[in-house]
């Protein structure tokens, strides 16, 4: 089906149309529409062309309403204050621009694509091999993952990779003490995400002593690095033992967290390893990067350091050895000429963006990042304890991510478990949607808060039935379907010839505003703005509860419509919630 125009696009269109007949010099001016208390949109850009034109706004604003079709979108427009136009959209428009939503047999509710789709590389959920993941790495996946659902959405090809840290000096100790241990990680049967953690924590702590208080062995493991870094055949078998175990272990927790992480997509800082050495060739042929101390390095005027002195992109050390600036000025090198990418996506916290913002430089310097192609990181901030405190446990140490989502599911359990009676739920139903419901607390919570701000991590908030939690969005969308099987013989049919209540317009012009958040929220890398409006959403659709009736309205006509309207929410509740990532259950 082709995609809908949205109410607001229309009401555009035509203003522009009046504009420009009332002023052929407006042609192309932004009329400035905005919804407004004060009518169903106000558009305030008469103010500017008035002013530009010399010419007396309200007269102005006069003349363009005298210019405008009335009737079938539009059916009021009036002059306002110093020269705004208030217009009320008629009540058949909206319910025939829904119709048009609701029959898109597609599920895509009639939203259209993005104008111009490419192809768009994200580096998202980076967890590291052989170390259990924990608080900090939820931020990277959560918003990572619905940035995935709402580019794909749009029509962007989307390339998913996650830069897990597989390399460096750790690997020496950890595969030397595999060597002189063999059979720690071999296993006579299948082994599950915790059990692997437990492996890989156990052996780890065990390796960490004895690198600490055996010299030898400390020798030992750091000529297994060279080992590594050479590519010898047994030295890189062991080091797959750590990654294949470690990787067990990290889908098990992507798949708590209702993520989809594909083996594929996994491409770690070994990844680039064969690119390393010719990357920093190319830079230092270039003159991008020059010899300083022995090292490869990249200067910037614009960036110093406390003691007033440029600093400086280190991308080979004076040893020889790689950092992690090597290594992601590679993964661009692939992203760009192999992978085709026009846009280059990062996922990762704000703590890292001087690291990020003279990479992205250097690479422009280069000419890889070239006209057309760019790069963005987006930068997330910090999760919280309720003290306002980087979230710790007790004993002041990150807290285990899995641990942090099963505590999440069980309160989500409880509450769900508590309203269980009403609607008949089985053991089985409360249980899966205490999953559903504990794990999109935590996604909306971080969601529905600007990337780059910190938040309180609070779950007792997080699993309230009260205010802007998923919750209440969940149970907004599993009342619609209660009534929905309480209709009987009544049936969704809009009914464009009939006239609307207050909280049935209130709820359809936000219903048509879908399509455009969706693009915009895309477009932007903001999630958090499509939390707000679906959180809004749900709160007109609680009002409109309040205030109007469905089963037993005063026709079967209003009936019908109302089921109609209400059906569409779910459905948009539905499709958005999808986009962040969280399940919407069909009873709660």
């Amino acid at each position: 089906m082709a995609s809908v125009t949205s109410l607001s696009d229309s009401v555009q269109q035509q203003l522009a149309s009046a504009l420009t007949a009332t002023r052929p010099e407006a042609a192309g001016a932004d009329p400035l529409l905005r919804r407004s208390d004060r009518a169903d949109y106000q558009a305030n850009g008469i103010l500017a062309l008035a002013k530009k034109a010399g010419a007396n706004p309200r007269e102005l604003a006069a003349e363009v309403v005298g210019r405008l079709t009335t009737g079938e979108v539009i059916e009021r427009a009036e002059v306002s204050g110093p020269g705004f136009l208030n217009l009320t959209i008629a009540d058949r428009a909206i319910t025939a621009n829904l119709a048009e939503r609701y029959a898109d047999g597609t599920g895509r509710l009639g939203v259209p694509n993005a104008a111009r789709p490419g192809t768009t590389v994200i580096d998202y959920a980076q967890p590291n091999v052989a170390k259990e993941m924990h608080v900090g790495h939820l931020r990277s996946a959560v918003i990572g993952d619905s940035l995935v659902q709402l580019l794909e959405f749009t029509g962007e090809s989307v390339v998913r990779r996650h830069h897990i840290g597989d390399w460096g000096t750790q690997f020496g100790m950890l595969i030397q003490y595999l060597d002189e241990h063999p059979g720690e990680l071999d296993h006579s049967g299948a082994v599950s995400g915790e059990e692997a953690m437990s492996n890989l924590d156990r052996l780890y702590k065990a390796a960490r002593r004895l690198f600490d208080s055996d010299e030898e062995f400390k020798t030992r493991a750091r000529r297994r690095v060279v080992d590594l870094q050479a590519g010898d055949p047994a030295t890189l078998a062991a080091w797959q033992k750590f990654v294949d175990e470690s990787k067990i272990y990290f889908f098990s927790v992507f798949e708590k967290l209702d993520m989809e992480v594909r083996d594929p997509d996994i491409v770690g800082e070994s990844g680039y390893n064969d690119m390393l050495a010719e990357t920093c060739r190319l830079l230092e042929e270039s003159g991008v990067a020059v010899r300083s101390e022995g090292a490869l390095c990249v200067f910037f005027e614009d960036i110093k350091g406390p003691d007033g002195k440029p600093v400086p992109l280190i991308v080979q050390k004076s040893d020889g050895g790689y950092g992690y600036a090597a290594t992601d000025l590679s993964a661009i090198r692939d992203r760009v000429f192999g992978l085709k990418a026009d846009t280059l996506l990062y996922v990762v916290d704000s703590r890292q963006s001087l690291h990020f913002r003279m990479v992205f430089e250097t690479a422009r310097r280069a000419g890889w990042l070239g006209e057309g192609v760019t790069a963005h990181q987006l930068a997330f901030g910090t999760i919280l304890g309720k003290d306002g405190k980087p979230f710790k446990t007790r004993e002041g140490v990150s807290v285990k991510l899995e641990d942090l989502l099963d505590e999440a599911v069980q309160r989500a359990t409880a509450v769900v478990r508590d309203k269980a009676g009403k609607v008949g739920l089985s053991e089985t139903e409360i249980v899966e949607n205490g999953r559903h419901v504990g794990i999109g607390a935590v996604k909306y919570a971080d969601l529905s808060t600007s990337a780059v701000r910190d938040y309180k991590f609070d779950l007792d908030q997080m699993v309230s039935l009260n205010g802007d939690t998923s919750v209440y969005l969940q149970y907004a969308y599993a009342r619609v379907q209660s009534i929905l099987r309480k209709s009987g013989e009544a049936r969704p049919v809009p009914r464009p010839e009939l006239a609307l209540a207050p909280a049935e317009r209130a709820l359809g012009l936000h219903l048509d505003q879908f399509g455009e958040t969706v693009l915009e929220v895309a477009a932007s890398y903001e999630p958090h703005k499509l939390a707000a409006y679906l959180y809004q959403l749900a709160s007109l659709l609680t009002t409109f509860y309040d205030q109007c009736s469905v089963l037993k309205a005063d026709t079967p006509e209003q009936t019908e419509n109302r089921l109609f309207l209400v059906d569409l929410t779910a459905r948009t509740l539905h499709r958005g919630m999808g986009l962040l990532g969280i399940r919407t259950p069909e009873r709660l």
